[in-house]
């Protein structure tokens, strides 16, 4: 095994002779370290960059720690995240939850394990992604929404959206606005951890996100349970406000530019706009669809 190296960086001081800095985090225990079951240990790595983290964030690791259906091998946590995450330690050991230890790291160590500028806060984790769901399990969802809660069962589909920063914005509202579910593409969306769960603010765990292959099938099927299909377009025949929202809904967002693919528009029952104009007419994908799910959710029954 090769040892690593001692650097000047490590031990030099402004005289050039050899000095520690002072101690390591795990050799000062505090009082949010002993109220943890296990103590963190200092970890034992090769180099001092940790591979393979696939969440940062308060938020997506608390949410992601406290989910059942993950499995998490591994979370890397400064001494000052300890003493706000301890209470979600304490919660994951209560619900029986198998975690491991966590391990305290400076945060000089996380800023070198992610491309520069991420904003990790102190704590990642590492862990399998989610389970995936498909369309029928956002059907049955459905069903049991409208049976048991009374409410409307509203799908959000996504054809050819790719930038992370807006799937995990639009993962966000969709799981404020407690939707029924999303559907994304297998080939063309990025994997559902790092900027994206980053960016859903803790909404990634909570929502159910089918993936699907052809979005054209997975509409008709959609439609054979009685979804009537709406997708988003400035040239939309009706405004948002103007439409009368059923019981089952489901509301297709394209990507920025190109917009609906001819096929994925084709398979739609109609076309819906916002109301927008002046200089800009046009909104983010991610805005746009905050707006059109508070629209759609809190749109009274007629």
């Amino acid at each position: 095994m090769r040892k690593s190296k001692k650097t000047n960086r490590d031990f030099k001081g402004k005289s050039g002779q050899g000095k520690p800095r002072g101690p390591r985090p795990s050799q000062n225990v505090s009082k949010q370290q002993s109220a943890v079951k296990s103590a963190p240990k200092q970890a034992k790595v090769k180099s001092n960059k940790i591979d393979n983290l696939t969440l940062f964030g308060m938020h997506a690791v608390r949410e992601a720690w406290l989910n059942p259906t993950r499995a998490i091998s591994a979370l890397y946590i400064t001494q000052n995240m300890l003493e706000d995450f301890t209470p979600h330690i304490h919660a994951a050991q209560k619900a029986g939850l198998k975690r491991p230890e966590p391990v305290l790291v400076d945060k000089a160590r996380l800023d070198g394990s992610f491309p520069e500028g991420t904003v990790h806060q102190g704590i990642a984790l590492r862990t399998e992604l989610l389970p995936e769901y498909n369309v029928h399990d956002l059907m049955r969802s459905g069903a049991l929404r409208i049976k048991e809660e009374g409410k409307r069962s509203l799908i959000l589909m996504l054809d050819q959206v790719t930038d992370p920063h807006n799937i995990g914005a639009i993962i966000r509202s969709a799981s404020a606005f407690q939707i029924t579910g999303m559907v994304v593409q297998k080939k063309h969306t990025p994997p559902l951890q790092g900027i994206v769960g980053k960016t859903a603010c803790g909404g990634l765990d909570p929502l159910m996100i089918a993936h699907e292959t052809n979005l054209s099938r997975t509409i008709e099927q959609l439609k054979d349970e009685g979804y009537f299909v709406i997708g988003l377009d400035e040239r939309g025949e009706e405004s948002l406000e103007e439409f009368n929202v059923p019981e089952r809904c489901v509301f297709i967002l394209g990507a920025e530019g190109p917009g609906l693919r001819r096929l994925t528009k084709e398979s739609c029952d109609q076309m819906i706009k916002l109301p927008t104009g002046g200089a800009v007419g046009s909104l983010n994908v991610s805005n746009a669809a905050a707006i059109c799910l508070y629209g759609l959710t809190t749109a009274p029954k007629r």
